[in-house]
């Protein structure tokens, strides 16, 4: 079922029946019932259709058990055998029974188990690596293979496909703010580079030391609250208990100490970035959050991108009647607006960057061997080998023309002939023999990368990839 048919379900008005607006003619009792269970559904369908969670959290039960009662209350409407009060009747029951199906496939699709498995792989991996060592009253030692581990699950997240379903895009992007949240965390404590002042500077001291190992629980603390690992605190309370030491900071007297002043405000820099993260607890909710399609930056990056096609366009047109377009300043500079869009830390906006940027930057590899192949004038004494690179890249060229302007699928036999062209110029790349001729082998070495550029960039075109 379509989210869109259902946001329609919402503004509309029930067509079982005609309302008479001067009340002259009374309507049907069963008509009326219809009506107001239309009046529930629309109450009920925006909460089916921005549920992200799963079949066994309360929310969803909630919502099943208000819809059945309601398609019981429809089965159990009179129609006393009239055509046009069980026409009303069957459409009401459809309109129930595809909200309950809208709401059992999302709570089940293939990608929000995806998503939930992620969540609890990333869970497992926190509670070893932070909130048990924690616990048992040591101080969790970030390993670089956590930070790495974390990374990679935030890839992966990012690739778990939603179809454009509003409830899987929302219980991704949740997945992913909190899962980089804590990347911010264990990675600002491998940053952290404060370090205890000796009680004797300045009386002060003494407690700003006993609020930094506060803050180093609280920043453990804060991570098992981020991954759903902390059953008894919430995030209100750390944001008080940190909020209190702030004001406690504040009150210190460290004048006339440089030197406390400023290990006091590296502290304070620490817990402020640590409550910055404590406001997750309804994110998502925002359509502009999850939806990223109305994101700025997309924006941004989806207007970048919309120009590149027109100059590419341009560029193959000119090639094809033998003449060479040269937009390369104007590729340049939406490289540098790339460069300054604001990803905030978005998994899934820094993809949408790359993304965009290698689109950019293809453009300017093809400009530049379709350059290269016309102004290169050979001597009469080049090797062989070395004519044979430039074979190569010129087959190369016309194969990367090819993959600019392709917009297939990987099950296209289209896709699997390109493939195939492209891994016969590596096979006969790989077949030159430099022989000893230093130019040959560095035009090798160049012509094989180009080639293997271009088929990730193939890849990369047809991965289906969703921001």
């Amino acid at each position: 079922m379509a989210v869109r048919w259902l946001c329609s379900l919402f503004g509309k008005p029930f067509d079982g029946g005609k309302r008479m607006d001067n009340g002259s003619q009374q309507q049907h009792p069963a008509m009326n019932r219809l009506y107001e269970v239309q009046g529930e559904v629309q109450s009920l369908g925006p909460q089916v259709c921005t549920f992200s969670g799963l079949k066994n959290e309360r929310e969803y039960r909630r919502l099943e058990r208000e819809l059945t009662q309601l398609l019981l209350e429809v089965d159990q409407v009179d129609t006393e055998g009239r055509a046009d009060l069980q026409g009303a009747r069957k459409r009401a029951a459809q309109e129930v029974e595809g909200l309950l199906r809208y709401l059992e496939e999302n709570a089940t699709h293939p990608s929000r188990l995806a998503i939930e498995e992620l969540s609890r792989e990333a869970q497992r991996l926190v509670e070893q690596g932070v909130v048990e060592p924690q616990q048992a009253g040591g101080t969790a030692e970030i390993s670089d293979e956590l930070v790495d581990a974390v990374q990679e699950l935030i890839l992966r997240l990012t690739q778990v496909k939603t179809g454009g379903r509003v409830p899987l895009r929302k219980a991704r992007y949740r997945a992913l703010t909190r899962l980089c949240a804590v990347q911010d965390v264990i990675e600002g404590r491998t940053r952290q580079q404060t370090l205890p002042l000796s009680e004797d500077t300045h009386v002060a001291v003494q407690r700003i030391n006993q609020v930094m190992v506060q803050v180093s629980g609280a920043r453990s603390q804060l991570v098992a609250l981020l991954m759903g690992l902390s059953g008894r605190d919430s995030c209100a309370h750390l944001s008080r208990v940190l909020t209190e030491l702030l004001v406690e900071l504040d009150a210190l007297d460290v004048s006339g100490n440089a030197a406390v002043r400023n290990y006091r405000k590296q502290v304070v820099e620490e817990i402020n970035s640590l409550l910055k993260h404590l406001d997750l607890e309804g994110e998502g909710d925002d359509t502009r959050r999850y939806d990223l399609g109305q994101n700025d930056s997309i924006r941004q990056i989806e207007a970048v991108r919309g120009r590149v096609g027109q100059l590419q366009g341009e560029v193959l047109r000119h090639c094809g009647v033998g003449d060479l377009f040269r937009p390369k300043p104007e590729l340049q500079s939406l490289l540098t607006h790339l460069d300054q869009v604001d990803t905030a830390r978005n998994p899934c906006i820094r993809e949408a960057r790359r993304r965009a940027v290698l689109e950019v930057q293809a453009v300017i590899t093809f400009l530049d061997l379709r350059e290269a192949l016309i102004c290169r004038q050979p001597s009469p004494n080049e090797p062989s080998q070395h004519r044979a690179v430039w074979i190569v890249l010129g087959s190369l060229s016309d194969l990367q023309a090819q993959v600019l302007c392709f917009n297939g699928k990987q099950a296209d036999k289209s896709y699997r002939l390109l493939e195939e062209l492209l891994t016969k110029q590596l096979l006969a790349l790989d077949a030159v023999d430099p022989q000893g001729d230093e130019m040959t082998k560095v035009a090798r070495k160049q012509a094989v990368k180009f080639a293997q550029n271009i088929l990730s960039f193939l890849d990369m075109k047809t991965d289906e990839w969703e921001y």
